[in-house]
This record gives C-alpha cells, sequence and structure tokens, in this order.
C-alpha cells in the first residue's frame, strides 16, 4: 500500500513534467512537499519498483515537426545495448526500444525519427543505418498525431 505522500507524488506527475528549470521543484510544491524530499521518494518508488520510469511524451507536431518516421531493423541480439545505446544518443530520436520477433515479423529494433520532412527522416535513418552496420529497414510515417495522455491513478485528488 502506498503512503499518502507517494499517491501525492504519483498524481502530481499524472499531469506531465513542467517545461521549467527546476521541473521537481514544481511538483514538489503541488505534492505539499520540499523538492529534496519528492526526488527521495520517487527514486524509493523506482527502486521499489511501483513506478518503472518517468519521462516525457513528445508532442511532435506542437514542437514544430511534420515529419515523424518510426523505423525498424532487425538486429543480432549481441549488438542491440551497443545499436540502442549509439541510436538513442540520436538528436532526432525521440525513443528506440527492442520487443520480440515472430515468424512473420523478424524485426526486434525500433526507432521514432522526428524531422521537418520525410527526406530529412530518410537521411537520418540511412546514416543511422550506415554507422551502425544495420541492414534491411523499414520506414512507417505518422499521418495524424493521436492525443497523448498520461495514465491517472487516484482520480478523487483531481
Amino acid at each position: 500500500m502506498l503512503e499518502e505522500k507517494d499517491r501525492k507524488i504519483v498524481s502530481a506527475l499524472a499531469d506531465g513534467i513542467p517545461f521549467v528549470p527546476r521541473p521537481y521543484a514544481v511538483l514538489a510544491e503541488k505534492a505539499g512537499m520540499e523538492e529534496e524530499e519528492f526526488l527521495s521518494r520517487l527514486k524509493d518508488l523506482k527502486t521499489q519498483g511501483i513506478l518503472r520510469r518517468v519521462g516525457a511524451v513528445l508532442q511532435h507536431r506542437r514542437a514544430g515537426f511534420s515529419a515523424n518516421a518510426l523505423c525498424i531493423w532487425n538486429v543480432p541480439e549481441d549488438r542491440l545495448d551497443g545499436v540502442g545505446a549509439a541510436v538513442s544518443r540520436e538528436p532526432s530520436v525521440s525513443h528506440c526500444y527492442s520487443r520480440e520477433t515472430a515468424p512473420e515479423w523478424p524485426y526486434n529494433f525500433y526507432a521514432m525519427i522526428h524531422a521537418h520532412s520525410r527526406e530529412v527522416c530518410e537521411s537520418i535513418a540511412d546514416r543511422i543505418s550506415a554507422e551502425n552496420g544495420l541492414g534491411e529497414r523499414k520506414t512507417f510515417y505518422s499521418v495524424r498525431e493521436w492525443k497523448k495522455a498520461a495514465m491517472r491513478y487516484f482520480c478523487e485528488n483531481h
């Protein structure tokens, strides 16, 4: 069972991370505690496995990106960590991850690229492929941005 202070932390995070110099100070104030306590308790929640991650969600069109490509490759298992580390450092990549393959779907590595045109996305994907020695790639472009909302827990606080 979560303590009341931890429930307040989770609720504060549900509204998103504010784009300010000290976002955790703002969230801590919202949760009714000091920033240091907020961060310490947040770390404890992560260590205990109660929270898996805290991350930002890019609203790519509002950020000025009109081309968004999900690129997929089949990366040998023993290279996934290295390729993932390299691709995650790419400024145009918002996130990358691996998934299990299936007989009819041999792709296990996914990266989301954001740019101002499809041509730039293709150029970035080509460079990522070349620099990491990756083979065949499939690319899927966003045609619509869906509403992105955080999960809400403890709704009685809202």
